[in-house]
């Protein structure tokens, strides 16, 4: 057991890296164009890359005391008892890439825009609930990766439509 446990140890220092934070957001992209492509190693290898990109960036010197407080929290959270509410709560995030991975799958622009950001909205205020005020570190990440991944996503959907031929009627595509 001591290599698992060194092992996380190692990933948790790494954590600490606001590099891991601020690409995370942006597997989303991948995530949904392989869900879009109907590939489901596409889908698989960005969910590994997902889970293991915590621990790419080298441990950081110096860290945001902030930072530190919200990461004590995560690390309490996953390392305290489990509820059955905790582990209902826990269970919504591979939910949410379910329903993402169907959105895209089925072609659905709309749903999976409603998926991505409800899934924002759901992690910032499960940050704010369970860390109060040490949630703010995670906003610049949180809300930068939203901004790019709403920006690239409408951008993506428009360059569809317009090889599509479609009109102007937005909602046709969003279906």
């Amino acid at each position: 057991m001591d290599v698992v446990s060194d092992f996380l140890n190692w990933a948790w220092e790494r954590h600490h890296n606001p590099l891991s934070w601020y690409i995370r957001p942006l597997f989303v992209l991948p995530f949904c164009y392989f869900a879009y492509k109907k590939s489901v190693w596409g889908v698989v290898l960005t969910i590994v890359a997902v889970l293991s990109s915590m621990f790419w960036f080298p441990a950081p010197t110096s860290a945001d005391s902030r930072a530190t407080e919200f990461l004590a929290m995560e690390r309490r959270y996953v390392t305290g008892d489990w509820t059955l509410a905790k582990s209902a709560m826990t269970a919504l995030v591979p939910i949410w890439f379910f329903v993402l991975a169907w959105a895209f799958w089925r072609r659905s622009w709309l749903a999976g825009f409603l998926v991505i950001n409800v899934g924002v909205l759901l992690k910032v205020v499960w940050s704010f609930y369970f860390a109060g005020a040490s949630a703010w570190s995670i906003i610049p990440a949180v809300g930068i990766g939203a901004v790019v991944v709403n920006g690239l996503m409408l951008s993506v959907y428009w360059r569809i439509r317009r090889r599509a031929g479609t009109t102007n009627e937005h909602l046709d595509a969003l279906r």
